[in-house]
């Protein structure tokens, strides 16, 4: 699977297009109309989705605008450096951490923009 791209696994959406007529993956059993999200949640928690969904027509979906996965990793950085990243993120009133994702996203985009000329 490459970044952005999930299979569709989450009730919500393919339940809101089914009810809409968009797609036709509906089984015999008809989902309740719900007054609040609450209700509906609580619905769910107590049913399986697989009685009310056919989800063997499921598709692939690409989803650009969901939040990476983050994983933590460790490095180890001269003291100096550290304390000269705290003052620039200070400045910028932003945390340390945010800096440094910020300062490695814009280095490494910069590298990769300029291999492309």
């Amino acid at each position: 699977m490459k970044d952005g791209e999930v299979v569709v696994a989450d009730c919500g959406p393919l339940i809101g297009l089914a009810k809409k007529g968009v797609l036709s993956i509906m089984k015999a059993k008809q989902i309740p109309a719900f007054t609040s999200e609450e209700e509906e949640r609580e619905f769910w928690a107590n049913h399986d989705a697989t009685d009310f969904i056919d989800f063997s027509q499921a598709k692939r979906a690409l989803m650009p605008n969901l939040k990476p996965t983050l994983k933590r990793v460790s490095i180890r950085l001269p003291e100096s450096l550290l304390e000269s990243i705290r003052v620039l993120a200070h400045k910028r009133d932003v945390s340390y951490q945010s800096l440094m994702k910020m300062l490695l996203a814009e280095g490494i985009e910069r590298e990769l923009y300029a291999q492309k000329e």
